[in-house]
């Protein structure tokens, strides 16, 4: 009996253990690719990477009826652009071939992805993994970026750094930023990888939209200097103001130039409607030696094309027989803000994924916006597909570590039984000849039987409650988040879980118990009381 007590109490400890470290660890690695892309992510028609989707509209009207979606918590747009981390200079030690120690210069590169988040971001989970420091301010003059420590380690930065970012574009710009919060998940996935920081200056590092600038050709045509407007970005019907009014001429030419400022201002026309609307303003500044500079005077490469050199960023100058001419190009704002990756949607409870996701397709995915396109919503099972197959296959493990667990259980229990009936075998005698009928005398065995299963869940529990509450309060036992995406053995104690262990586990130890009993019928009563 001890040994069968032993053996339920052993089956419910690994069960209720086994069932309390997969749980736990399901929902801390879903907690954590969740905290980094919400479950659901609306972006454009054909989108299926989100770091790389195309552009949309930040303003649509279809994203006001979503928030009447039952279980859906809040919409927040994002935006994505891969970029370059740089560090600053440092000296670092290596050992050569020799063996001996080696002082060095160093300055790293690590590319990273810039997430754009603007003030209604749901920080809670990022805040909950903050080494140090704080999220962004959405005030401050400065701009400000959140990394991993992963990251910060690697490029040796502090808290309060201000850091390099190259964004690759048709060419690179250099961005300085503030480190106001180092944070550490565990995944390296991510921690490796994303990078936050405000919406509008991601979005100023995107090519969405239209932007325009004014661009002196470096061409000349019969000796005169060709001021156009350069525009990038998908656009047509485009109309060109450059004093007079809005006129479809992109440029025109100058004989000559002096001090001066020239303006454009962009409109996008609709010949159905008979509108136009201004979307962008440019300006170009020209500061010369003399007064006027002939064009015939500019001094030209072999091929006839202006000779530039670059001053700094958006400025440059090229030479004439009379001085140097400064050219300062100031591009425009452009209609980017106006665009961005796409939107992440936060939900109450995940059990509401599906529903959530069906009601916003139903609203979105047949309706074209404002800008004629279509929408998706994509769930966050379809994006980490291979990750949340890993954690359903964990399923499969309880599953077998459940089933080995009850069948030993299930042996020991059955064994202690048939010792039971073998060892009280008189008794069953005694009983038959006095009248009990066989069924009778097989529920004394029984209610026996499930005395000795109560008081091995009973030890079970107490045992397994015991080891979960030590892992849960000092962590014992660690884990490498290179492997598992989680530095300690998680353990997550749902009472629901805990409540169907033990109900399975009594449930079936009785129901197995059926068949030993049934030894009883077998036993002749006359035998049976002569049985010593």
């Amino acid at each position: 009996m001890r040994i069968s007590i032993l053996s339920i109490a052993l089956a419910i400890v690994v069960n209720l253990v086994t069932v309390a470290i997969v749980t736990g660890f399901q929902h801390e690695v879903r907690n954590k690719i969740t905290g980094f892309n919400a479950p659901l992510f609306i972006s454009k028609k054909g989108t299926k990477q989100i770091f790389e989707g195309d552009a949309v509209l930040k303003d649509q009207k279809a994203l006001s009826e979503l928030s009447a979606i039952s279980g859906l918590k809040g919409i927040s747009p994002v935006v994505f652009k891969p970029a370059m981390l740089q560090s600053s200079r440092f000296s670092d030690t290596i050992k050569l071939a020799s063996g001996k120690d080696s002082l060095i210069s160093r300055q790293d590169i690590l590319g990273v992805v810039m997430k754009g988040v603007d003030k209604e971001y749901d920080w809670t989970f990022i805040k909950e993994h903050l080494v140090e420091g704080r999220v962004l301010h959405f005030q401050a003059k400065q701009e400000e970026l959140v990394l991993s420590r992963r990251m910060a380690d690697q490029l040796n930065y502090q808290l309060n750094d201000t850091i390099s970012v190259y964004y690759v574009k048709n060419q690179p710009v250099l961005r300085k930023y503030k480190v106001v919060g180092i944070y550490q998940t565990g995944l390296e996935e991510y921690d490796q990888k994303l990078v936050f920081c405000r919406l509008p200056e991601v979005q100023k590092m995107n090519d969405f939209g239209i932007k325009t600038k004014i661009v002196i050709d470096d061409k000349l045509v019969n000796g005169k200097i060709v001021l156009k407007a350069a525009v990038e970005g998908k656009a047509t019907n485009l109309l060109y103001d450059w004093g007079s009014g809005p006129d479809i001429y992109g440029g025109f030419y100058l004989s000559y130039l002096c001090d001066t400022n020239f303006r454009l201002i962009v409109y996008q026309s609709d010949p159905l409607k008979g509108t136009q609307f201004p979307i962008d303003t440019s300006y170009l500044k020209v500061d010369c030696t003399q007064p006027f500079v002939s064009s015939t005077e500019i001094i030209k490469d072999e091929e006839g094309a202006l000779l530039k050199t670059e001053v700094q960023v958006n400025m440059y100058q090229f030479s004439t027989l009379q001085g140097k001419v400064n050219v300062t190009e100031t591009e425009g704002i452009g209609t980017g803000k106006n665009f961005v990756s796409g939107f992440e949607v936060q939900i109450d409870d995940w059990d509401n994924l599906t529903h959530v996701e069906d009601e916003i397709r139903s609203i979105i995915e047949m309706r074209p916006n404002e800008n004629n396109e279509l929408m998706q919503v994509n769930s966050i099972l379809a994006t980490e597909r291979d990750l949340f197959a890993w954690l359903s296959f964990l399923d499969y493990n309880v599953y077998i570590i459940i089933f080995l667990m009850l069948l030993i259980g299930v042996i020991n229990v059955g064994s202690a039984m048939l010792v039971l009936i073998v060892v009280r075998t008189n008794l069953i005698g005694m009983l038959k000849a006095m009248g009990a009928r066989d069924w009778s005398i097989r529920k004394l065995f029984l209610y026996q039987a499930a005395h000795l299963i109560g008081r091995g869940l009973l030890y079970g529990n107490l045992i397994g409650f015991s080891l979960c509450f030590l892992q849960m309060k000092f962590a014992i036992l660690k884990l490498d988040p290179l492997v598992y995406y989680l530095d300690k053995v998680p353990v997550e104690i749902n009472p629901m879980s805990w409540f169907l262990v033990n109900l399975v586990t009594f449930v079936v130890c009785m129901i197995s118990l059926i068949v030993p009993s049934y030894v009883v019928t077998k036993i002749s009563p006359t035998k049976a009381i002569r049985f010593n």
